[in-house]
C-alpha cells in the first residue's frame, strides 16, 4: 500500500522512533538491565563528546577512511577492469572460472592472518585486506552486466564496421554501467567491514583499534561509541557513492522522480 505521508511526516515518525528507542534504553538500563552489559544513551553520548573534543574520534576515524577508500578504490578498479576483461573474452573467462569460483568461496577476512605475515600490520595490509574483499563483489557484477549487453546491439555496430574499441566504449560500458554502480553500491559496506577487521586483527589506530581498546578496559559506552562512529562512517559513504553516482547516470535520477509520480 502505497503512503499518503509527506517527507517531513516520515521524518517526523522516524526522529519520534529514535526517541522512543533511546528513551526505552535510558529508562531500563540499570532496571531492567544490567548497565554493565547495555550503558545507556547519556553515558555513550558522553564518551562520544569526549572523543570529539579530544580529536581522538577524527584522527582514528580518518585513518579508517583512508584505509576504507584507498582499498574500494583499489578493488574496485581491480574488479570493473577484470569484469569487462572477462566478460569480453569467454575463451579466457571459461578457463578462470574454477579459479574465480574457488577464491570466490574463500571468506575473504580468513585471509588477514596470512596479510598480516605478508604485509605486517600498517596501513597497507587493511587497504589490500579491504580491496579483495571489494574486488569480487565489483568483478561479478561488472562481468554480468557485460556479458548480458544486447548481442543484437554488438552484432549491428559490427555490420557498421565497428572494431572492439567501438563496442567496448559505445555499447558494452554505457549498458553496463547500471550494474558496476550496483556493485559499487553493494562493496560500500564491505570495505569498511575489510579495513575494521583488519585493524581489530592487529593495529594501533583505526576505529576498529577504537573499538578493542574500548572492549578491552570492559568499557561498554566506548564500545557502543565505537560502534555508532563506523555507523555514521558508512553512511557517510553510501551517500558519497550515491552522488556520485547521481552524478555519472543522471538519467537514474528522472527515472527515481518518474516511478514516484506513477
Amino acid at each position: 500500500m502505497k503512503s499518503t505521508l509527506g517527507r517531513p511526516a516520515i521524518w517526523a515518525l522516524r526522529a519520534l522512533l529514535l526517541a522512543a528507542v533511546l528513551g526505552g534504553w535510558e529508562l531500563a538500563s540499570g532496571r531492567l538491565f544490567e548497565e554493565f552489559f547495555v550503558s545507556r544513551p547519556s553515558a555513550i553520548g558522553a564518551v562520544a563528546w569526549s572523543w570529539v573534543k579530544s580529536g581522538r574520534l577524527f584522527y582514528h576515524a580518518g585513518i579508517t577512511i583512508t584505509e576504507a577508500v584507498a582499498g574500494f578504490a583499489l578493488g574496485g578498479l581491480a574488479g570493473m577492469t577484470a569484469g569487462i576483461l572477462l566478460g569480453r573474452l569467454q575463451l579466457l573467462a571459461d578457463v578462470l572460472d574454477p579459479f574465480i569460483t574457488m577464491f570466490y568461496s574463500l571468506p575473504k577476512i580468513a585471509l588477514a592472518p596470512l596479510f598480516v605475515l605478508w604485509f605486517g600490520i600498517g596501513m597497507d595490509m587493511k587497504i589490500i585486506l579491504t580491496a579483495t574483499v571489494v574486488f569480487f563483489l565489483v568483478f561479478l557484477n561488472t562481468y554480468t552486466g557485460v556479458r548480458n549487453v544486447s548481442r543484437e546491439l554488438i552484432a549491428i555496430l559490427r555490420l557498421m564496421g565497428a572494431n572492439e574499441r567501438h563496442v567496448l566504449t559505445k555499447v558494452v560500458l554505457p549498458s553496463a554501467v547500471t550494474w558496476v554502480f550496483a556493485g559499487l553500491r553493494l562493496s560500500v559496506p564491505y570495505a569498511l567491514i575489510g579495513a575494521i577487521v583488519g585493524e581489530l586483527i592487529a593495529a594501533n589506530q583505526g576505529l576498529g583499534y577504537l573499538l578493542a581498546d574500548a572492549a578491552g578496559q570492559f568499557n561498554t559506552a566506548g564500545v557502543f561509541a565505537a560502534l555508532l562512529a563506523i555507523v555514521l562512517l558508512a553512511l557517510c559513504l553510501n551517500l558519497a557513492v550515491k552522488l556520485f553516482e547521481y552524478r555519472a547516470m543522471p538519467w537514474q535520477r528522472g527515472q527515481a522522480v518518474r516511478e514516484m509520480s506513477i
